[in-house]
């Protein structure tokens, strides 16, 4: 990803995914279910193949690794996302660190870095925090 100056949609939003994924320092067995079940099933990813989600997640791991690799991965992402994308992409990402369980600070500090380079206004951000959180909300039985 590093030598391109261009991604499609499909990608940076995986590459989103990926970004809050490694932010506590690797990607879980259930982050990648959770991008694979979303790249399986939403209207974005359409003319993405499942196949493609192996490739572009490690192309973006390595793009990270890179020096200033984080600021190269932002461009690259505003570069291919309109507004609503956007909001999608913040949304994808909510839903990984969701299903990881608890969110460490540095996972905290990704998905904000994610809202700043996106420029979601805060409202629309906690409003698809909010959501998705009511989605990963467990039940909690008393016996």
């Amino acid at each position: 990803m590093r030598s391109r100056e261009k991604l499609e949609a499909p990608e940076a939003l995986v590459l989103t995914m990926v970004l809050v994924a490694v932010a506590d320092g690797g990607i879980s067995d259930r982050e990648i279910g959770v991008m694979a079940g979303q790249v399986q099933t939403l209207p974005a990813f359409q003319h993405f193949r499942s196949e493609q989600l192996e490739q572009v997640t490690d192309a973006a791991i390595s793009l990270l690794r890179e020096e200033d690799g984080l600021n190269h991965a932002a461009h690259l992402i505003r570069g291919a996302l309109t507004g609503r994308l956007r909001e999608t992409a913040y949304a994808l990402a909510c839903e990984v660190v969701a299903a990881h369980g608890k969110a460490g600070q540095e996972t905290i500090a990704m998905l904000d870095f994610v809202q700043t380079e996106l420029h979601l206004d805060a409202l629309i951000a906690a409003a698809i925090g909010r959501g998705v959180r009511a989605r990963y909300t467990r039940i909690d039985v008393v016996h």
